[in-house]
């Protein structure tokens, strides 16, 4: 990879802009970094710390059905993922949120990995997770 390349965004076409952005902001953290005005309606990108998400508005109604945590279709993204140091706190806090799986444990894998998926406005499934770290003996 060279030395200049970084993570820049993930691309999200909305059926409601204004609901998909409340969204990612009441419960991820996100704000508003920049709006660029189309002629059909406008591209918002929402920022949380070098993450960003690019919101399209979109008039397809057409929705990729796939498991709990994602579609399993190549070439399809699965889902997106947040990490919290505090998943129970959250899942109170977003109690009105629609849960597609879990939570579910994965201490067989990593003791103290717990992660929940749910869905946002558009259906894209969000996993919320805590406790994953990277195997510091692979980690470079």
């Amino acid at each position: 990879m060279s030395s200049g390349m970084r993570w820049s965004h993930v691309a999200l076409n909305c059926r409601d802009l204004t609901a998909t952005q409340a969204f990612y902001q009441q419960w991820f953290g996100f704000h508003r970094a920049r709006a660029v005005k189309l002629d059909d309606g406008e591209i918002v990108f929402l920022r949380h710390g070098d993450v960003y998400l690019e919101l399209f508005g979109s008039s397809a109604d057409k929705r990729i059905v796939g498991t709990a945590d994602g579609p399993p279709d190549p070439g399809i993204v699965r889902h997106l993922a947040f990490q919290t140091d505090d998943l129970d706190g959250f899942l109170e806090r977003a109690a009105s949120l629609p849960v597609s799986l879990g939570p579910l444990s994965f201490d067989d894998f990593l003791p103290g990995w717990r992660s929940v998926w749910l869905t946002d406005p558009d259906g894209v499934v969000v996993e919320v997770s805590e406790g994953f770290h990277d195997d510091e003996a692979i980690a470079v």
